[in-house]
């Protein structure tokens, strides 16, 4: 991995934690695009656990042609994140402690308050920006964070990752996600965001499900 400098910034949008609002897709942000989609991925602990662990290790954002060239945790060691209640407004965090863990080449897993620099081509635009996990959730048979935009993309707004493990045995992958343009192209024609979110959802499956790969 190719550590750069980075700039420890904060979010460049307002309304932090609006992707765990319940009413997210009839009250967006304003002048956003919501997007939600929902997929069982299978069956049983050994696949929640298998996809925990792959979204943990930023599966999501090196799918499909997608890459990662910085990640820095959070400066502070006690710094635990933000949590939200299901309206979106904070509460205690579900995290008092962030064990720093590393995957096979080095990266560290995703933690709260952690930078990320993405880059990589979606919908035949770019998808570089720099990124910011504003919250991780890890229970028995809840796993997943939420990742809000930094700067540097065209779009700005959050995206809420969640792996849900549940009573019937079921394993979904959950994405919720709202984006406001800032390139003037997106600003334009807001087709191309919502066909970005679409082409981004499919990536984003693909990763974390093999059963969705072909």
């Amino acid at each position: 991995m190719r550590r750069q400098s980075f700039t420890d910034d904060t979010v460049d949008y307002a309304a932090v934690g609006a992707t765990q609002a319940d009413d997210l897709m009839q009250y967006p942000p304003q002048k956003s695009l919501p997007a939600e989609e929902a997929w069982r991925i299978g069956s049983g602990e050994e696949r929640f656990v298998a996809a925990s662990e792959a979204l943990l290790s930023w599966a999501p954002l090196r799918a499909g042609g997608l890459s990662i060239t910085d990640v820095r945790p959070a400066a502070g060691p006690t710094y635990t994140g933000v949590a939200f209640d299901g309206e979106g407004a904070p509460i205690v965090p579900s995290r008092t402690k962030s064990d720093q863990r590393f995957d096979a080449d080095g990266t560290p897993f995703v933690s709260p308050g952690a930078g990320v620099r993405l880059h990589g081509r979606v919908d035949g635009h770019r998808a570089d920006a720099e990124l910011r996990v504003i919250s991780v959730i890890e229970e028995p048979r809840r796993v997943g964070y939420i990742l809000g935009t930094v700067g540097h993309s065209i779009v700005s707004g959050e995206e809420l990752f969640i792996l849900e493990w549940r009573e019937n045995d079921e394993v979904w992958f959950v994405v919720r996600a709202f984006d406001r343009p800032t390139a003037p192209t997106y600003r334009l024609w807001k087709g191309r965001v919502r066909r970005r979110r679409r082409a981004l959802f499919t990536r984003y499956l693909r990763a974390i499900s093999p059963l969705y790969a072909s």
